[in-house]
């Protein structure tokens, strides 16, 4: 007999603790949209974990009314790789920003994408350590005059998108604070996907770098600077919907879509296995400033799961014949020292 769920409400999700960002701040808004996306998911509240790292994202849990984990700077993914791989039924969605997840946590970043870990991270990208006052972070653009690097910054910047899907993330998305319809759009296909769903959220801090996505995201210029990718549509762009991305072997070009004309224009193809496509969309407009930058789902493919692999080697673990302690510490390679 199937067991009915609760029917939840965005209210369900909202913990009593006082939420302390600053007024103005983009994570209200990525906040609001998760609490409105969990109801919808058809989970229990207890079989929903947030985990987080340390920044103004990561105060995430203690506003989420469902089980959480606050834990250390950068190792926000090694703490819900063990929540999910002894608890597999478990909804885990890792909370952290683009300095706990990308400068401290950036090893563990590479290779819970490389293998496949069955978790959703939200990945807050405002490109400054907001919590500790204002410091360059991983993607704080060439030249960011900050108060680590008041001549301005000459590292290059790591563009998450591309790091993700060259790491073998195989879901891969670009969203932004500003946009809560598609936030949510992302999000819930995010917690349908199996396996490692990545989302780069463009988030603006108003303290300390304020404005930072202004040139792409904002209210006038939006619409010729931007582009959301949709399966199987062209990529057209523009006030007026007249211009569109054409792809000349692996570079991109704009081209005129005056009264729909182009025919030339690129089909985005998000279940590609090859990674090539996402990975030049996601440079778009970041790396080449030319372009629009590309918001929505830039991979979605079905792989085997870390978890998938550990179960199956667990099922044949079990399936040997028991062993004394004895017996494991004499077996295999085993020799006597004199």
């Amino acid at each position: 007999m199937a067991i009915e769920l609760p029917k939840y409400t965005k209210v369900d999700f909202e913990s009593e603790n006082d939420i302390r960002w600053c007024p103005g701040c983009g994570d209200y808004a990525i906040l609001s949209a998760i609490q409105a996306v969990m109801p919808t998911l058809g989970v229990p509240k207890e079989k929903i974990v947030f985990v987080s790292g340390i920044g103004c994202s990561s105060r995430f849990p203690h506003y989420m009314s469902c089980y959480g984990f606050h834990t250390i700077h950068g190792r926000p993914l090694t703490v819900a790789t063990g929540v999910k791989s002894t608890n597999p039924d478990l909804s885990v969605w890792v909370v952290t920003g683009d300095g706990d997840g990308l400068s401290i946590g950036g090893n563990h970043f590479i290779h819970a994408m490389r293998r496949n870990q069955d978790l959703k991270v939200l990945l807050f990208n405002n490109r400054i350590y907001g919590l500790t006052k204002g410091q360059y972070s991983p993607t704080s653009e060439l030249g960011k005059k900050t108060k680590s690097t008041p001549m301005g910054s000459i590292d290059n910047p790591v563009n998450p998108i591309s790091l993700a899907i060259a790491a073998g993330a195989t879901f891969v998305a670009r969203t932004v604070d500003k946009n809560v319809k598609h936030m949510t759009e992302v999000f819930k296909k995010a917690a349908a996907h199996r396996g490692m769903a990545f989302i780069e959220i463009l988030q603006n801090c108003v303290v300390f770098n304020d404005a930072a996505f202004e040139n792409y995201t904002g209210k006038d210029v939006k619409d010729d600077h931007s582009v959301y990718l949709e399966d199987s549509k062209p990529l057209i762009f523009g006030k007026n919907h007249d211009h569109a991305i054409k792809l000349s072997g692996f570079h991109p070009e704009i081209i005129s879509n005056t009264n729909g004309s182009s025919k030339d224009a690129l089909l985005h193809q998000e279940t590609a296995e090859d990674r090539a496509l996402g990975y030049v969309l996601g440079q778009m407009g970041i790396e080449n400033s030319e372009f629009p930058v590309a918001f929505g789902v830039f991979r979605r493919v079905e792989e085997p799961t870390y978890q998938d692999r550990l179960y199956e080697q667990e099922q044949i673990a079990k399936q040997k014949k028991v062993q004394t302690l004895e017996q494991v510490l004499n077996s295999g390679d085993t020799w006597v020292v004199s």
